[in-house]
């Protein structure tokens, strides 16, 4: 039996190179670690956490098809290159197919629902309830990458419409979710005064 050779393994979890405020980029450039990037990068892998939450929600609570789960999966993968090319200046890992994807997600779980009469709150079950976290931390890495390209760093535009898309998608199947679990939670505006 043959064993698969891996191409890169990490064997030292710790290297102290962290330890004085600075990080290094793949391109070997050393920043602090509040620059606007290394908060992007941080922003993006916590938005994959979030992804792996309702990975496990979405997995233990049968709400969509073995394909869309597979697709939903595929987020997360795209969502490491996301980081990946942030901390790799010169590099391009997401396409505009990436948002294609997305796209194509969106108007298969979009097209069963009823339209929207009102605004929807985060509710409606677990399941929903992570959708909107991965929704809301994508809202703010598309933030923190656009202050980024804001601060002079060029960014890919195929990544910040894949972060863009990304919310629409977890919008869409937070609301798929809630129908399948507690319904959705429709927002009751308080009554106008005049001040």
């Amino acid at each position: 039996m043959t064993e698969k050779k891996q191409g890169y393994r990490l064997t030292r979890i710790y290297t102290r190179t962290g330890d004085k405020g600075t990080s290094r980029l793949g391109d070997g450039q050393v920043l602090s670690k509040s620059d606007a990037r290394f908060e992007a990068i941080g922003t993006v892998d916590e938005l994959n956490s979030w992804m792996g939450m309702l990975l496990n929600s979405l997995r233990a609570g049968g709400d969509v098809t073995a394909d869309q789960l597979s697709r939903i999966e595929q987020i997360q993968h795209s969502l490491f290159d996301v980081g990946g090319e942030l901390a790799m200046p010169g590099y391009q890992l997401i396409q505009e197919e990436h948002t294609k994807d997305l796209e194509d997600l969106i108007d298969e779980l979009n097209a069963p629902l009823p339209p929207l009469t009102n605004f929807t709150l985060p509710g409606g079950g677990t399941t929903a309830c992570h959708c909107h976290m991965v929704r809301t931390v994508a809202r703010r890495a598309e933030r923190s990458v656009v202050r980024l390209q804001e601060s002079g760093v060029e960014i890919n535009a195929p990544l910040l419409t894949y972060l863009n898309r990304l919310s629409d998608v977890m919008y869409v199947l937070s609301r798929h979710c809630a129908r399948k679990d507690e319904g959705e939670v429709l927002w009751q505006a308080s009554a106008k005064k005049k001040l």
